[in-house]
């Protein structure tokens, strides 16, 4: 693919993707590039894990793009063309020094829930609590390696939050840290997001670039890098995801127009279907409603027909499926507001998707955002389909890029933008995978996905805004959202440690409606998953066809991979698991497809949860296998702070 686009001259430019993504890993120096397509590319294990089972770090690379007078893409700029690039970065942790997570501060719930006090409120060296990794820089062709890495301190403790490094062309590579979370002190964590003493290696901060091309140097629209958890389930993308939540602030503020005439099925529509039924590979209730052979299985070759199909003949249909959609607000033809009774759209959790929202409590249930909602622009174009009002374009031949380098230069930046994003969660911001509820504040950008800079991005305190974060400091106008970033701005609202809420936000949290459903972040954090032993199962013709559909209807707690000790007490064991999380998230499985060509009775690919050849943790878990059961291994999560955020006051 050329990269050239236009002969205009260049007359500045900008980094992308706007936001990058960073995933931390405990591998000492490999790592993999994250996306930069928005097609879930089908990898093997080896891509995701070094040879001795560490996980990979996934790393952020950022481009600069020449632009013309109007702002129209020209061309990459890249230093073996000619171009002279400096690139800056910094990295920051802010969380110890922040503000604890109680519930998202933009909703009307946040009056019931607790304070949001200072994390670590008795410390009085807030500096010993924050995590300043520094100002770097890097310049060349494949440089790096070492040289420019962002480390800081915690408690006095010295803490590496990452590195920059260049590629063959110099693109900026930026890698976030390792996995490490602990308390100095060596108290167990006990709580999903407001560990107090605890630290963990996390960040996130401005990237910007100095360049010079033809002699001249350039403006440079800056970027952003976020260093978040590892992706457990790559293929998967959550209905509502990061960069559908973006697009909707950025048309609501006037930065994006409305999207105009009909949507196209396999670009709008299909995803939305599609994103369902894939669930089925990281959640026992998904599978069941949604997954192969399911009534909507939505990846079967007879429902993708149907749905494209905008004749009468399947008018009642579409409009029976669209209605399965939460809504909280509809809007008619003619442009009249029509609120739901919020306790309806609150106590209906089997309206799709199944997801918890960000109000989620077991004990209070009359929110609206007690579950999540597809973005306005989605229900919009679902509604249009359902009124067969949609371009019928799907191609069952097509076959979608796998490599940014197939795409034309002028289509690479929103390329970038969308991959970056689409891998980023959007479902419960409880407080979140990646990023959390600030994200759909407008005042937050410079432009549609591009974050506002600080005028100084050196990370800042959190008592500048006194002991309580409320909502009404948060949205203020001079407040921490709307005055521009700093850096460990963004990951500063998250939990801490990231693992322990990562092991807490789980599913079925009221059992006596169902053990799976609702759930939390299964796009990014498995629920349930086909494991080794069931997969040889299903795929062993040898095998009678009720035990093989038995195996594969089986589906293991993706958490059983966390050694436990087996004299753990029932009530010990949601404690016992996030602390393990802590020290083990590496060893949790990654689910990955895997391909059996001529299998009879089920898909020739399926999803399966690989995890490292570690022998001894593998004979732990089959001696508690075999003596206790699996089952016995999940917690009452009813009973979790988790889950009741709510009526405290």
């Amino acid at each position: 693919m050329s990269h050239h686009c236009n002969q205009n001259p260049i007359v500045s430019a900008a980094i992308y993707p706007p936001i990058g993504v960073m995933r931390v890993g405990n591998s000492p120096d490999e790592f993999f590039i994250g996306p930069e397509v928005d097609t879930a590319i089908p990898r093997e294990m080896n891509y995701y894990r070094d040879s001795t089972g560490a996980l990979k770090r996934q790393a952020a690379r950022f481009r600069i793009y020449g632009l013309d007078a109007e702002g129209n893409v020209v061309k990459e700029l890249t230093c073996d063309d000619g171009a002279s690039i400096i690139w800056h970065a910094r990295l920051a942790n802010q969380k110890a020094s922040w503000y604890e997570f109680q519930l998202a501060l933009d909703i009307p719930e946040a009056a019931e829930a607790e304070p949001s006090l200072l994390r670590n409120l008795n410390v009085n060296d807030r500096n010993s609590l924050l995590i300043d990794g520094g100002a770097q820089q890097i310049s060349g062709i494949a440089s790096g390696c070492g040289c420019s890495r962002f480390e800081g301190c915690f408690a006095g403790k010295k803490v590496y939050l990452g590195e920059m490094r260049t590629d063959d062309k110099g693109r900026l590579l930026m890698l976030g840290g390792h996995g490490v979370s602990e308390n100095p002190q060596g108290n167990e964590a006990i709580t999903f997001g407001n560990n107090e003493g605890w630290y963990d290696d996390t960040s996130d901060g401005p990237v910007t670039a100095e360049v010079k091309y033809q002699g001249k140097a350039l403006d440079v629209k800056p970027a952003w890098v976020i260093c978040a958890p590892p992706d457990y389930a790559p293929l998967q993308k959550s209905p509502r995801t990061m960069w559908d939540l973006m697009r909707q602030v950025a048309v609501d503020a006037k930065m994006l127009p409305e999207p105009k005439g009909k949507p196209s099925f396999s670009k709008d529509i299909l995803p939305i279907f599609q994103r369902l039924t894939d669930l089925q590979w990281v959640n026992a209730g998904f599978a069941a409603g949604f997954g192969w052979n399911s009534p909507f299985d939505f990846t079967s070759e007879t429902w993708i027909s149907r749905l494209n199909d905008n004749s009468r003949t399947w008018q009642e249909a579409r409009r029976n499926l669209f209605n399965n959609f939460r809504q909280i607000e509809k809007v008619t033809t003619a442009d009249k507001k029509h609120s739901w009774n919020p306790k309806f759209a609150a106590t209906a959790p089997q309206l799709w998707p199944w997801l918890y929202g960000d109000a989620m409590s077991v004990d209070a249930d009359d929110s609206p955002r007690q579950f999540v909602t597809l973005t306005e622009i989605q229900l919009n174009m679902l509604q249009q389909w359902s009124n067969g009002e949609f371009e019928s374009d799907y191609d069952p031949c097509y076959c979608p890029p796998t490599s940014i380098d197939e795409i034309p230069v002028a289509e690479q930046p929103d390329m970038l933008t969308k991959a970056a994003m689409e891998f980023c969660l959007a479902d419960a911001f409880h407080p979140g995978c990646e990023m959390t509820w600030p994200m759909r504040t407008a005042g937050m950008y410079s432009e549609a996905f591009r974050l506002k800079h600080s005028e100084d991005t050196a990370p800042t305190h959190g008592t500048n805004y006194g002991v309580e974060m409320t909502s009404e400091i948060a949205l203020h106008s001079s407040g921490p959202l709307k005055t521009g970033q700093v850096a460990g701005g963004i990951t500063r609202w998250m939990a801490i440690p990231w693992q322990t809420d990562t092991a807490s936000c789980r599913d079925g949290y009221n059992q006596a409606y169902d053990p799976y459903l609702p759930t939390f972040w299964p796009a990014r954090v498995p629920n349930n998953m086909l494991n080794e032993r069931n997969y040889q199962t299903v795929v062993d013709e040898s095998q009678p066809f009720d035990t093989r559909q038995s195996a594969f209807n089986d589906r293991e707690l993706w958490l059983n991979d966390l050694p436990i000790p087996t004299d753990t007490a029932p009530a010990d064991l949601y404690q016992a698991q996030i602390n393990s999380m802590v020290r083990h998230f590496a060893d949790l499985a990654v689910v990955l497809p895997k391909t059996e060509p001529g299998v009879t009775g089920f898909p020739t690919t399926m999803q399966v949860g690989l995890t490292p050849e570690k022998p001894a943790l593998k004979a732990e878990k089959m001696m508690v296998m075999n003596t206790q059961g699996m089952g016995d291994r999940r917690p009452d999560l009813s009973q979790t702070d988790k889950a009741h955020r709510r009526n405290r006051k």
